[in-house]
């Protein structure tokens, strides 16, 4: 079985699209493939997650909601404060027993983190830990903006540090008019230490379907 966590140098940038992306680009090699948002906050119209629900509409295998959104909050904040403002406390290990149900059905399961690779998810556990706990190989997404040099080197050396292995990383035209970007993306191809799976334009609406990403090398 075949499985990622996608995680962000912050919030918006794009790993959703990524994630999806993964998944279409593994279903081209296998049967089974689905996507997981362990923690969503902020519901969209229908009273459900975006990120969730496009994760879902890139999946081949359908399953239920509290397998592969098992955590759903309404307040788009960080998760620790949407949790607490909805009286849950977010476990996770609980998390990981979400994922492993899907792992056992699944030829590949894409796990894409919320916010950051830190983020917080209870006063005593963070998005690294969850990480951690799945012990998968990490992509991380470089929302290509002022700042992003720093936010993608302290986050691929965090995610080292927990034992992790950084699969690769996606740069992500987030902002269009960014000055000297390929300047940014040639920096981080020298000193991220890990492969540049997809160069991605700035796109509105994102779609992820039409998204070229390649697969780690350990996929292929």
């Amino acid at each position: 079985m075949i499985g990622c966590f996608v995680t962000g140098t912050d919030t918006g940038v794009g790993k959703t699209l990524v994630a999806a992306g993964l998944l279409h680009a593994l279903a081209r090699r296998h049967r089974r493939v689905v996507g997981m948002k362990p923690v969503a906050a902020g519901l969209d119209g229908n009273g459900d997650s975006e990120d969730a629900s496009a994760l879902r509409a890139a999946s081949t295998l359908a399953v239920p909601a509290a397998l592969d959104n098992p955590v759903l909050l309404a307040d788009p904040l960080s998760p620790h404060i949407a949790a607490q403002r909805a009286g849950v406390r977010i476990d996770v290990s609980a998390l990981v027993r979400s994922y492993q149900a899907l792992a056992a059905q699944a030829d590949a399961v894409v796990v894409e983190g919320a916010g950051g690779f830190h983020v917080p998810l209870s006063d005593s556990a963070t998005g690294a830990d969850l990480a951690q706990a799945l012990a998968l190989p990490v992509v991380l997404v470089v929302g290509l903006r002022l700042g992003c040099l720093s936010h993608a080197l302290l986050t691929a050396e965090a995610i080292r540090s927990r034992g992790l292995a950084l699969a690769g990383w996606v740069a992500n035209r987030v902002h269009p008019a960014m000055d000297a970007v390929d300047e940014n993306i040639a920096y981080l191809r020298t000193h991220l230490g890990a492969p540049l799976l997809a160069d991605i334009a700035h796109q509105r609406p994102p779609d992820a379907r039409s998204t070229v990403l390649a697969l780690p090398a350990q996929w292929q």
